[in-house]
């Protein structure tokens, strides 16, 4: 895959993030930032050397041109994330005992939940070496699972690696169908899936990873286990990568950092282990921050050259 102009796209939403340092409903003071999975990803790639782009739409409304320049900021590519008319959707975050964490959400109807497979740019997946998918993009809206689905369809077409986090959230599937059809969204997009990125134990309630193996030889399973580290499904067995150590002030956004990382040292040639080792110390250095991004970069490992790639 040499000669790509990006190592990870990622087709999804961001949104405008409002923390607090105490529960929302007695905190006098808000915040903001931004986040959303796939963003996450794509910033901790980037803040390591990755060439990133993000696949959105970005609403109209007072945040929009300010998200844009952020992410350019952090080296992302928005050639195909236009401003559309409609809303950002934003959520309130606080901050529990031990990092973990309060959300609520205004999201529904959001400009980047009206995303279309139709408005996808077959070029722009093209030209990338990965292309990272979601289950939140796939529950936020109709049009924008099948915009999940055709992207992947793309990707395998001009030979893109196609990786997927499961990211099951029970609240956001609610309305979709619950449980059923989140396992449907799963089952449909798994067959053109090269790498998978679930989180244990959440999502696991989709699927087991066993059958899952043996019904697509070739798959290749990483698996974000927390406090716990990360565990890799090998042709020659389990591999158990120690977590690295972590100060824990917000557990948000985290295992986004953890794909960001892994994908982009999988992309630029290390093997699944190196990868996963370099992941876990992307994690472990944004647990250390509040919101899903954290303020200071990561410098790129000098152990990987940026001509090197995998096929």
């Amino acid at each position: 895959m040499s000669g790509r102009r990006f190592d990870l796209v990622a087709l999804g939403e961001c949104m405008v993030e409002l923390h607090a340092g105490e529960p929302l409903g007695e905190a006098a003071q808000l915040t903001r930032g931004f986040g959303g999975d796939v963003l996450n990803a794509l910033a901790s790639a980037a803040r390591q050397g990755g060439r990133t782009g993000f696949i959105t739409r970005v609403g109209d409304d007072p945040f929009g041109p300010s998200l844009l320049r952020q992410w350019r900021q952090l080296g992302i590519d928005t050639e195909q994330a236009p401003l559309a008319a409609g809303d950002n959707g934003v959520y309130f975050i606080s901050l529990l005992e031990g990092g973990e964490r309060e959300f609520t959400y205004r999201r529904k109807g959001s400009a980047a939940s009206r995303i279309a497979a139709a408005d996808l740019d077959a070029a722009y997946i093209a030209c990338a070496s990965c292309i990272l998918l979601s289950g939140i993009t796939q529950a936020i809206s109709d049009s924008a699972m099948q915009a999940t689905l055709a992207a992947a369809r793309i990707a395998r077409a001009y030979g893109v690696k196609v990786a997927y986090d499961p990211n099951y959230r029970p609240r956001l599937w609610a309305e979709r169908g619950g449980l059923d059809a989140a396992k449907r969204a799963f089952d449909a997009l798994l067959p053109l899936v090269d790498i998978l990125l679930p989180s244990h134990p959440t999502d696991f309630e989709l699927f087991a990873a066993a059958p899952v193996l043996a019904a697509h030889p070739g798959l290749e399973l990483a698996i974000k286990c927390g406090a716990e580290g990360s565990l890799l499904m090998l042709a020659g067995g389990p591999l158990c990568i120690a977590p690295a150590e972590a100060t824990v002030i917000d557990t948000t956004g985290a295992g986004d950092a953890w794909n960001g990382a892994y994908l982009l040292h999988r992309m630029r040639g290390a093997d699944a282990e190196r990868a996963a080792t370099l992941a876990n110390q992307a994690a472990a250095a944004k647990l250390a921050h509040r919101g899903a991004i954290p303020p200071s970069p990561v410098s790129p490992s000098p152990s990987l050259s940026p001509s090197a790639t995998i096929n």
